[in-house]
């Protein structure tokens, strides 16, 4: 600190004798005076000796570069967005869910219409989203390989490669991300519907904030009203695709001690009384539960979902636990106790297909802000996102067809016969999915729905016996991913909203 004083003032004074010598001489160059006297850069008076003060990155001319934002998004990560760096942040899977959660938000919080995403915001998704997702590329976990040596042994050794569900959920999730990218700019340069502009919205429905949708006195035309619903279905299948990779990786997320702690010993005190009796009761139905319960408002639902998966949690605990005399121990029989559990997610399955844009559950946003999994978080907040924008385009969508069925005075009937003639797929409905559900196998793939038909495994060990026909090496090489997909059921599916955690510490 002395040097630096003694040196300052050494500076200092003869910057002052130079001056004097200037002054009394009257000579000195412009660029002298423009040295001394010029302001610094960032808008601060210049040093003593003449030199500017450091720039602030801030304070940089013109916007900053991909990489000052990269870096500045990867600091946050690693800082656990505890800027202050005293490490109190949160987890680096919560950091990374967060970050992903609040780039949709910014991207899409403000598409309130039907119309293509402006050019630099859908860069800025693509290129930012990017780089949150680059990080599944390093986590990887060992897999036997063969390998030939150099004299024609062939041995199996231990290699890595990217985790099995990252390898195969991540393409998916990128090829439904641009199919829904997709579907909002085939609503470009159409003119048969608008919106209100500024003052002139007095929307005064649920959905007040929204811009109000006009359409010509007349309605639509048929050809764009059959094409709405086209577009409404394709986003449909968008979403259920969506929802299904969201449950399942929440299914693999473990239950929180935490929240754990916090369950009563008993499913029945969960539920209440009436509940615990409409689920254990002999001939119990479903649907006929749903039609008996209040769930006139989104909080009713979200509480009713509650209850059932914190019941759920509670019958798994009493099955798998082997201590009978612990707290947890019960006198209801092992088969009635995962009667009750299949009856409830049975319950949330038709909860969800009723109710896809209800918030997350209890359960849900305990599981996310305590995950450690980085994989998880990514998976979880990437399809959570890709969901609630299909869910959100698709409303969009019924906006119209709402504002044409009111232009031509359609009553309720009159619009479901319209929408039987047209011949397009129907709203889901909840008895034909549960019919589904009983009919169907146990599970089905995300391959198979996005056209996927084949076992990958199968294809590979055939490849390395060498008895791999040709129609076998076709489907080899059309495929996408590089390995066998997880199952993943329907009854499982969770929906959530485009929601981070309520408590980030």
């Amino acid at each position: 600190m002395v040097r630096f004083l003694r040196r300052h003032s050494l500076d200092k004074s003869n910057s002052q004798n130079h001056l004097r010598q200037q002054h009394e001489s009257g000579s000195g160059t412009e660029s002298d005076d423009t040295e001394m006297t010029e302001p610094a850069g960032n808008g601060g008076p210049p040093l003593s000796n003449g030199r500017a003060p450091p720039r602030s990155r801030l304070a940089r001319d013109g916007p900053p570069s991909d990489l000052d934002i990269m870096k500045e998004k990867f600091a946050k990560l690693l800082l656990g967005e505890d800027m202050s760096g005293t490490g109190k942040g949160v987890s680096s899977a919560l950091a990374l869910s967060n970050a992903v959660t609040n780039l949709a938000a910014s991207v899409f919080g403000e598409h309130r219409k039907l119309e293509p995403m402006a050019p630099d915001t859908k860069e800025r998704w693509k290129k930012e989203v990017g780089w949150l997702l680059s990080v599944t590329d390093h986590i990887v976990e060992f897999v036997p390989t063969r390998q030939t040596a150099e004299n024609g042994t062939t041995m199996e050794i231990m290699s890595t490669a990217q985790r099995r569900d990252l390898q195969m959920n991540i393409p998916a999730l990128r090829k439904l991300d641009a199919m829904l990218i997709g579907y909002m700019d085939n609503f470009v340069d159409q003119t048969e519907f608008w919106y209100e502009k500024g003052g002139d919205n007095k929307r005064d429905d649920d959905k007040w904030w929204m811009p109000t949708v006009k359409v010509p006195a007349e309605g639509l035309s048929e050809v764009t009203r059959r094409w709405l619903q086209y577009q409404k279905e394709c986003v449909n299948q968008v979403l259920k695709a969506a929802m299904a990779i969201n449950a399942q990786v929440l299914v693999e997320m473990e239950v929180p001690e935490i929240y754990i702690e916090s369950l009563p010993k008993k499913g029945k005190t969960s539920l209440g009384d009436a509940i615990y009796r409409n689920i254990t009761d002999e001939e119990f139905d479903p649907l006929e539960f749903l039609e008996s319960v209040d769930l006139s408002t989104e909080h009713k639902v979200l509480d009713l979902k509650n209850r059932i998966e914190a019941s759920t949690i509670i019958w798994k605990r009493k099955m798998q636990t082997k201590d009978t005399k612990s707290s947890w121990g019960s006198i209801i029989s092992f088969e009635k106790r995962e009667q009750f559990e299949e009856r409830a997610e049975t319950i949330l399955h038709l909860l969800k297909l009723q109710f896809p844009g209800t918030p997350q559950s209890q359960l849900d946003i305990s599981k996310i802000q305590y995950n450690r999994d980085v994989g998880y978080a990514l998976l979880e907040s990437y399809s959570r996102v890709l969901e609630s924008l299909a869910y959100s385009v698709m409303s969009r969508i019924e906006d119209v067809l709402e504002a044409d069925a009111a232009a031509t005075n359609l009553t309720a009937s009159e619009a479901a016969r319209r929408q039987m003639e047209m011949n397009m797929p129907r709203k889901l409905d909840a008895r034909e999915e549960l019919e589904k559900l009983n009919e169907a196998p146990a599970s089905m793939t995300l391959y198979d729905f996005m056209g996927w038909h084949f076992d990958q495994d199968e294809l590979m060990r055939k490849k390395e016996e060498g008895t791999l026909d040709e129609a076998g090496e076709a489907m080899l090489l059309k495929k996408a991913p590089s390995l066998a997909p997880k199952k993943f059921s329907y009854v499982d599916s969770l929906a959530g909203g485009m929601r981070s955690p309520s408590a980030r510490h």
